[in-house]
């Protein structure tokens, strides 16, 4: 009988193992942004059928909203619109054709990113000053 000889071959490698770039971290919270915008959009439901309910209703979900943990949350939730929105449409110039390229597809990870950031910043400003929100 012959004996078999045991290969040590490399292991598999894993997402542990690679650090992504930064285009694949985003397209990862780009589909993330979209799942939460989806279930986000329970508040808004939330606030409109409260609306439509009366005034107890409505002022319930206004002191919800009002709360540190509502406030956490749109925030978080206003951040994803913006992020989903901007992503969105640097997706559609690649859709085209356009900035593809290695370079010019780093940088515009960044333009997204200061976007989100800028558009998040001038909301809640613009929330603070018109509705009197404590922040």
């Amino acid at each position: 009988m012959s004996e078999t000889k045991k290969v040590q071959r490399p292991l598999s490698p894993h997402l542990q193992v690679y650090k992504l770039p930064l285009t694949a971290l985003m397209s990862i919270s780009h589909r993330i942004t979209g799942t939460a915008l989806m279930l986000g959009s329970i508040l808004i439901i939330a606030f409109l059928v409260s609306a439509a309910y009366g005034e107890t209703q409505y002022n319930f979900v206004m002191t919800m909203a009002g709360t540190l943990g509502g406030k956490i949350i749109l925030f978080l939730w206003s951040a994803a619109v913006y992020y989903h929105m901007c992503n969105g449409i640097r997706h559609l110039f690649w859709d085209t054709g356009k900035y593809l390229e290695k370079d010019t597809a780093m940088r515009t990870n960044y333009v997204v990113l200061i976007f989100t950031v800028f558009f998040t910043a001038l909301t809640w400003m613009y929330a603070a000053e018109s509705f009197s929100f404590n922040m």
